[in-house]
């Protein structure tokens, strides 16, 4: 009988002690929620400054390769024009070596000085001899220098077009990691707003539990001092209360901040028909007819900005980059002559899921599908 009671004794020590180590967390007060939603929000502040630094960094380059396709273009037609000036002076050239050989232009000039009738005839004839040999040197010099000039400008639009490629490597790196960074901030962003309104839900469930708490405190008070005034009237004795007064704890007035989620999306614009009609016909214009260049807004010759820019205008001027487009007012009911855009390429959208857009080098102008993760915004 003793071992049995030092048994069940050690028992019931073990089990005091499993519970005195099992650790109980306090549920987060208002003031710590509070505090996690302001840094939350800075946070998010944080996050939007950088998203906005790599936007305007990307925005800037593609700036810099549209300024260097527009110098190569204007670089190619100098070469055209070199070009057919050097062809011009070949055919001199050569219509003048023809002339000295059939004329036999050196023993003629030679027989002209010897057989002059005075020395004042001699010189003047040696002279002239010798400004047709200086023109004749002029002429193979300029022809020589033009030859020169072609090959500078070849070398020039090699080298501009080897530092394009490099800059568009650079791009699309930045354009790469743009688009990795704003997938990974938007996931955070979403994150951080999942956490302010799960403090803000929670706190609101705070304020109603000490609201009610009050309002049943207050309930209870008032029914006692009812019971007490029955008691009172029914024994017919007059009891004094001791003036005690009951106040009404303060429910708190409020959780103190908002989601920030509850802001009410713009209108979307206005969408006019024709204007859309008109802007589906310049981009069906160009199908199949227009190369890729990069920086070009001119007949023939488009990247993606400077094509959305001559569809949405009718004229051959640029109206910005891609990232100015993602600025404009988004629609969620997108119609034919909208602007299809994202991070890296635009088009013009025409209905049933497609876009007309100046696709890439080697491929030009075309008609295709509306490339995942673009939004579509209105001129």
């Amino acid at each position: 009988m003793r071992l049995r009671r030092v048994h069940s004794a050690f028992i019931a020590a073990v089990l005091t002690c499993s519970m005195a180590v099992t650790p109980v967390f306090a549920e987060p007060t208002q003031e710590e929620l509070e505090g996690q939603k302001a840094e939350a929000q800075n946070e998010l502040s944080s996050l939007q400054t950088q998203l906005d630094t790599l936007i305007s960094k990307a925005n800037d380059l593609e700036v810099q390769l549209i300024n260097k396709g527009q110098e190569i273009s204007q670089a190619e037609d100098d070469l055209a024009a070199a070009e057919e000036k050097k062809e011009q002076q070949y055919q001199a050239m050569k219509l003048r070596i023809k002339y000295m050989y059939e004329a036999g232009s050196g023993t003629a000039t030679m027989e002209k000085v010897m057989n002059s009738g005075n020395i004042s005839d001699m010189l003047t004839q040696a002279e002239y001899s010798q400004k047709v040999h200086e023109y004749d040197r002029n002429q193979l010099q300029e022809y020589a220098n033009t030859v020169t000039e072609i090959e500078n400008l070849q070398d020039k639009l090699e080298s501009e077009m080897a530092n394009l490629q490099d800059l568009e490597v650079q791009y699309e790196a930045q354009q790469a990691e743009l688009s990795q960074t704003i997938s990974s901030k938007q996931s955070e962003i979403s994150n951080l707003d999942e956490m302010i309104q799960e403090a803000a839900r929670k706190a609101e469930e705070e304020r109603k539990a000490a609201e009610e708490a009050a309002r049943k405190a207050e309930e209870e008070r008032q029914q006692a001092q009812q019971q007490q005034q029955q008691q009172q009237t029914n024994t017919g004795t007059t009891t004094n209360t001791g003036g005690t007064t009951v106040s009404t704890p303060s429910t708190g007035g409020g959780t103190g901040g908002s989601t920030g989620g509850g802001s009410s999306s713009a209108a979307e614009p206005d969408y006019s028909v024709s204007t859309g009609n008109a802007i589906v016909d310049r981009a069906y214009s160009w199908v199949g007819r227009a190369e890729y260049v990069w920086g070009g807004c001119s007949p023939g010759a488009f990247d993606c900005s400077g094509f959305v820019s001559y569809c949405l205008t009718g004229a051959y001027s640029r109206l910005g980059t891609t990232y100015t487009f993602l600025g404009w007012p988004q629609v969620s009911n997108p119609q034919p002559g909208d602007v299809c855009v994202n991070a890296e390429h635009c088009g013009i959208y025409i209905g049933g899921g497609q876009m007309i857009h100046a696709a890439t080098f080697g491929v030009g102008v075309i008609v295709g599908p509306v490339q995942s993760g673009m939004i579509y915004v209105r001129y």
